[in-house]
């Protein structure tokens, strides 16, 4: 049974990557391939030409906060290893 099973199974493998195999190398699927690659260019320049350009809005707006080094207790000690130690 188990020897039955295990051929169908190869079998089955077989014909998939076959089947895979002949899709891939044919002649349809290449053609569009060819196509797509030789259009890409084309499509992207479309694409690009209708994006807005936005105006920079951003100016003294953006503060930076640097108060968190003050809040940083320096005496305490800080050690990864200690958090592990038993008590």
């Amino acid at each position: 049974m188990y020897k039955i099973l295990n051929f169908f199974m190869i079998f089955v493998i077989i014909i998939f990557i076959f089947t895979v195999f002949k899709y891939y190398s044919s002649n349809k699927n290449m053609s569009i391939k060819k196509y797509n690659r030789q259009n890409i260019d084309q499509i992207l320049k479309e694409k690009i030409s209708d994006l807005p350009v936005l105006l920079n809005d951003t100016n003294n707006i953006i503060q930076f906060n640097d108060s968190f080094e003050d809040e940083i207790d320096d005496k305490k000690k800080r050690s990864f290893w200690n958090l592990l130690k038993n008590k």
